[in-house]
This record gives C-alpha cells, structure tokens and sequence, in this order.
C-alpha cells in the first residue's frame, strides 16, 4: 500500500515538474519574444516609474534598460504633451481596456521621438487595486512627417489658385480645391462627371490621348479647353497618375491653370508684331518707289504706244478691218494684264494681313522679292544673282512675311554694296543643310558688320545708318521665328556680309 503511494506521489511529483519546466519555458519565449520586438515593452508603476524595459528602449531612445528602471516616464514626457496625457489618466487607472497616446518622449541624446504607446492596466481581481501598467511603445516618427507632409500639401492645394480636380473611376470627380469649387460651382461632397468641366474636344483629348500616356509614361501636360457657366476657359493642365503603394488604377490628378490672360497678351503682342511687320513693309515699299515707278511706268508706256498706234490707223482709215486692230489691241491687253499683276503683287505686300505658315515653293517666294529690288539693282548697277538647285522640297512659311524678309535683306545688301567700289554682286543661295532644314542664304560684297555691332544688329532700333530705322533686321528675325526658322548672320564670311535663313521644309532632305 505504501509503495502504491510513493508511486502516485512520485507521477504527481514528475507532472507537476513537467508543468513548472513547461511554465518556465513559455516564460522564456515570451521573454525572447520582449527582448527581440523592435518596439519597446516597459512595465510602469502607478506613478509612472519604469519597472521594466526591454532591450528595444537602446534602439529607440539610446538608454540601457537598466538606465530607465525607477526613472518617471512623465519626466521624460514633451511639456506640451505630458498635459494632455495627465488629463486622460483617470480613465486609464480607473477603467479596464485598452488605452493609446501619441505623443513626444525624449531621447538620451536630448532630442525627441514621437511614440504612439497602446498601455492596459493590471488590476487585482479581487479588491481592484492598479497593479502596474503594461505599455507596448512604437516610434511613429516617420508617419507622423508624413502625415504632416500630406497636410501642407493639402493645405497648398487647397489655397493654390489652380483648379485641382481628383479623378475616380467611371471619370467622375470626387475631390476639388477651393479655386474649382468656386470656378465650376461644384458641391463640397458629390461628385460630378468630367465631362461637365471639359469642352468636348479636350474631352476627346484625354480619353484618347492623355489618359492613355498618363497609365503608361506617368504624366501629362498640355493646353486645353475648360467650360464654365460664363463660357470656355483655355487652361495649361498637368495629368498625373496616383502611383502610390495600394492605389487603384484609374485615379488621376488634374492640374489646371487659367491662361487667359497669357493667351489674351500673346494676341496682343502677335497683333503688334503684325503692325510693326506692315510698317516695316510700307517703309520698304518706299524704298522701291523707284522700282515700282519702272514696273508700272513700262506697262503704261507701252499701253500708250499701242493705243496710240490704232488710233492713228484708224484715223487715216476710217473703217479699219478688225483684222488690223486686234494685233494692237492683244499687246493692249498683255500688258494691262501683266500691270494688274504687279499692282496686285504690290497690294499684296503693303496690305495689313496675318501670317498664314503654309508648304510654299522657296524659289516663288525668292522670285517675287527680287523682281521688287530689280529695278534698283539695275539703276545701282549691282548684280543680283540667284542659285536655286533643282528639287528643293517645299518650305513651311507665309509668303508675303517671307517675302519681306528677303527684301530687307536685298535692300541691306544693296545699300552695304554702294559703300564698296568693286562691290559688283549681290547672291542668292541655297542649300540642304540638315534633316527638314534648308538655308537661304543672302551674300553681299560690302565692308561686312564691324565686330563690335554683329551681337547687336538684330536688336530693335540698332542702325549704322543715319537713315535706317533700326527695325529691319529685327522685325525679320522674328518673322522667321514666327514660322519656324531662324535668321543669323554668319560670323565667318570671307566677304562682306552673309545672312543666313534657316526654313523648315515639308519632307526630309
């Protein structure tokens, strides 16, 4: 019987130490589990001594663990904070659950560190006195500058002057700033259709074009059209794509800015250009008076000879045969037809017109200026050369305004070669010089552009001359950016002066 009980003794004895190793050794993982988290796991008295701290407090703060035992965690509270913690306690102490705060707590160093700490009270179950209190401590750092970041940028979208729309799925606008709130008159919570806010062309554009780049390059800018209760809005817009980890597809920001008044001043200033352009061409239409006195005078001389000439015939024979009359009468008509086209020609030149930047013949354009300057290079007795090859490709330009461009430069020419004795030629050239790129080149033999005024003669009322106005050159350097070229002197010419006209031209050369 007593060995029965020695055994019954000895099995409860064994599984009550199986228990106790068993204890222990939980015991032992949650410790390792303490020590290994990266989040501090402190245990504090009522007062707010540490009793506890794991071996993350190192990382985190730079104390030992060791260092914080008996330390009050209020004293190392931020002031502004430990107040707000203070007036929460009581539902800490006095109630069971869970409690979070986020608030600053500084570092061994003396800096701070936000912490977000979740705590729960330990009570006895029997009188319900505090025990201690468990915390689990995190540093938020990263999170709470981020969300500080999110705020300023909300608080700049929301004040910029740009109309911010934020685009859901199903092209339904779901946010808007204060400036589209105003401008659009959107509802503070519902959402609109993004067809409400678009011209239906630049609808069309976003559907077919920008929300398609956007998905794939990530953003887009360009110019569209916006409509209003007043009427269209031209506007710059930039498209975003929302790329940010957990973002569904199909949601975009639209930034937009209202460039009216951008678009009213570069009318204006066109409207100038094209005023001063017509005043440059009226003063050069002055300078060829004498050409245009040749050019009509030779039309209407000839009209007089042959008028003149029938009518003598018919008064030596009353009753002429028509057969004898048409001779004169089809040289009559020759040249009222070719005195109609110069004047046409003419009128064409000094009228006030828009440019219209369309595929032209280069050597059209290079004809029609200088049978205007031909007259006077004859009277000068310059000659003008003109050496087209065959084949060109058709240039983009505006005839008229291209025109005017080679004029200036003609006249320039023939006024530099009247300074120089042996000066006998003024040459007109061109050639292929790069991928949709031909020169026109005007080359005189004068005494060239002193090097102390070549960075200055394309400035606005720059002139060596005591007659010239200054505006040439530069009204024709902004003709020929105006269709897609540029106009430079060439610095290394043997020669005189050569300036280059750099055309766009419709295919590749």
């Amino acid at each position: 019987m007593s060995n029965k009980r020695e055994a019954t003794l000895a099995a409860k004895l064994a599984t009550l130490e199986a228990r106790n190793a068993a204890l222990e050794e939980e015991k032992r993982h949650y410790q390792w589990l303490a020590e290994s988290t990266t989040d501090l796991i402190s245990r504090h008295a009522r007062d707010g001594t540490f009793l506890y701290a794991s071996q993350a407090a190192r990382e985190l703060l730079g104390y030992e663990p060791d260092e914080l035992i008996g330390v009050s965690a209020y004293q190392l509270f931020h002031p502004a904070d430990l107040n707000d913690l203070l007036n929460k306690s009581p539902r800490v102490y006095y109630r069971d659950g869970f409690y979070q705060q986020t608030y600053r707590f500084r570092a061994k160093a003396g800096h701070y560190v936000w912490f977000e700490t979740t705590s729960r009270t330990r009570r006895d179950t029997e009188t319900g006195e505090l025990i201690d209190i468990l915390c689990v401590s995190r540093d938020v750092g990263r999170r709470i500058e981020a969300k500080a970041t999110r705020e300023r940028l909300a608080q700049v979208v929301e004040s910029t002057t740009d109309y911010v729309l934020f685009l859901g799925p199903n092209q339904q606008v779901f946010s808007a700033n204060e400036a589209a709130r105003r401008c659009f008159a959107l509802p503070n919570e519902a959402s609109t259709a993004l067809s409400e806010l678009y011209q239906a062309d630049s609808l069309r554009l976003l559907n077919e074009v920008v929300f398609p780049a956007v998905e794939r390059y990530g953003s887009w800018s360009g110019e569209l059209e916006m409509r209003t209760a007043s009427g269209s809005v031209p506007v710059l817009s930039v498209v975003l794509a929302h790329r940010s980890r957990g973002a569904e597809p199909g949601h975009f920001a639209l930034v937009n800015r209202d460039i009216s008044a951008r678009k009213a001043a570069e009318a204006q200033a066109r409207r100038h250009q094209e005023q001063i352009a017509h005043a440059n061409r009226l003063a050069a239409a002055g300078e060829l008076a004498s050409n245009i006195a040749h050019e009509l005078n030779q039309p209407l001389g000839a009209i007089a000879n042959y008028t003149s000439g029938a009518l003598l015939k018919c008064q030596q024979q009353p009753t002429p045969l028509a057969s004898e009359l048409q001779l004169p009468l089809e040289r009559i008509d020759e040249q009222v037809q070719r005195l109609a086209q110069r004047l046409r020609h003419l009128r064409s030149f000094v009228r006030k017109r828009s440019h219209q930047v369309r595929p032209l013949v280069l050597a059209d354009v290079v004809t029609a200026a200088c049978g205007l300057c031909d007259w006077q290079y004859q009277q000068a007795a310059v000659g003008l050369t003109v050496e087209l090859p065959a084949g060109l490709p058709r240039i983009y330009g505006d005839a008229i305004a291209l025109e005017q461009v080679i004029v200036n430069l003609l006249l320039n020419a023939l006024t530099a070669s009247r300074r120089v004795v042996d000066a006998k030629t003024v040459r007109v050239s061109a050639r292929r010089s790069g991928q949709r790129q031909i020169t026109l080149s005007v080359e005189d033999e004068g005494p060239g552009v002193d090097p102390r005024y070549q960075p200055m003669i394309f400035n606005a009322f720059f002139t060596t001359r005591d007659e010239g106005l200054g505006m040439g050159l530069a009204i024709s350097r902004t003709l020929v950016e105006s269709m897609g070229g540029t106009l430079s002197l060439r610095t290394d010419s043997a020669k005189g002066a050569c300036f280059d006209v750099f055309l766009r031209t419709e295919t590749d050369v």
